[in-house]
């Protein structure tokens, strides 16, 4: 059984109290910079989830809650020039410093997304996938949010969320925070997604492979 991380516990405490009333993070910087933290490379494995995801060049990928672009701007590289990711992020301030990662990276084929709470505002059909990292569990109406998911997918597109297992973890939000496993496969069957697979490349976390039902 692997030691837990007394620093990852704590930014895990806090994760849900660094933000003010229009869910603004209250220290940006702080919150960006645990984001990218190289603690979480250990175990969010950003690299090995790119490449379970068995992207093809050209293709038009999503990420939802794309924050700074830990995951957009890999999936950038994975989806080559000719190919484009959506960044969908509902918070400005951080969407200004995506803009600010993209030119950096001189990532063109990311394009920015000010998405709303309800509606990731993605053209139809439009999606060979899209990616949900620790993102679903903050979205309040999950049914209706992951039929607008729907609509943006080609029609052998695929939805692939990855969440907390809803139990105790050195790193995470807390559990009242945190969406289970089966309340994720639920909602998105009532969606009209069905489970296509599943993989258990992460410790903490579930890895959902969903598909619209026709």
């Amino acid at each position: 059984m692997k030691r837990k991380n007394p620093k990852a516990s704590k930014a895990a405490k806090h994760e849900h109290s660094e933000h003010g009333k229009h869910n603004n993070p209250i220290d940006l910087e702080a919150y960006l910079k645990r984001l990218e933290s190289p603690e979480r490379a250990e175990w969010q494995r950003p690299d090995a989830v790119i490449k379970a995801l068995g992207l093809k060049r050209g293709q038009t990928v999503a990420e939802i809650g794309a924050g700074p672009g830990y995951f957009s701007l890999r999936l950038a590289k994975a989806v080559g020039p000719r190919g484009t990711v959506f960044a969908v992020e509902v918070e400005p301030q951080i969407i200004g410093v995506l803009r600010e990662r993209i030119v950096a990276a001189e990532a063109r084929n990311v394009v920015p997304v000010l998405g709303l709470d309800d509606d990731p505002l993605l053209p139809p059909k439009s999606c060979d996938l899209v990616l949900m990292v620790n993102a679903l569990h903050h979205v309040e109406e999950r049914r209706a949010y992951l039929k607008r998911l729907a609509r943006s997918l080609k029609p052998e597109g695929r939805l692939v969320v990855v969440d907390f297992h809803k139990r105790d973890t050195p790193v995470g939000p807390g559990l009242g925070h945190r969406l289970a496993r089966e309340e994720a496969v639920r909602d998105a069957r009532a969606a009209r997604f069905e489970l296509a697979s599943e993989s258990e490349l992460l410790e903490y976390q579930y890895f959902l492979v969903l598909k619209p039902r026709a």
